[in-house]
């Protein structure tokens, strides 16, 4: 397996944007690729296998647009951009980072994980605390990003670990590949 570590270098100048001769920017966004070996390019209707997408996002403004414009190269990249259900992903990237924005203190990274069965989406912050799930309720604002998240993926849930947490929804592949 080939792993690729960008950090939002320009492509022209292999710098990254607004760095100086030396490359130096503090807040660089990191971004991991894993690619499977391959003996050529991929079939273009060929499910991705095993990729993996970080992009940090601890103190990045408009945090949500930059995670929905990497969640939409991303799928771009494996095939999946052209179908209802890639609508779906994105709304769930803005559904799970603006909580993590909202109620967990920020975020600090937006993961991608794809394979032949499913595409996961995962929402890292700095807390421990679960996201309560309540009914939305009809006349009220706020309160419905959870269940926007339960009615677009076929699986949520959260995960804890150290100081932080997880919120990941996951997208069955096969629903990714239909096409409109």
């Amino acid at each position: 397996m080939r792993l690729t570590r960008l950090t939002g270098t320009h492509r022209a100048t292999g710098r990254l944007p607004g760095a100086d001769a030396a490359g130096e920017r503090g807040g660089g966004v990191e971004v991991e690729i894993r690619e499977p070996e391959a003996s050529g390019p991929p079939a273009a209707d060929a499910p991705p296998r095993n990729q993996r997408r970080r992009l940090a996002l601890s103190g990045v403004p408009g945090l949500v647009a930059k995670g929905r414009d990497f969640t939409r190269r991303a799928l771009r990249d494996w095939g999946w951009d052209k179908t209802e259900t890639s609508e779906d992903a994105l709304l769930l990237v803005s559904e799970l980072l603006t909580n993590a924005s909202l109620h967990a203190h920020g975020c600090l990274e937006l993961v991608l994980t794809a394979d032949e069965a499913v595409l996961r989406i995962e929402v890292h912050d700095g807390t421990t605390t679960r996201p309560i799930h309540r009914t939305p309720q009809r006349g009220m604002p706020g309160g419905r990003g959870l269940h926007i998240v339960e009615r677009l993926s076929d699986r949520w849930s959260t995960y804890t670990y150290g100081t932080g947490k997880a919120v990941w929804a996951e997208i069955a592949a096969s629903r990714l590949a239909e096409r409109c």
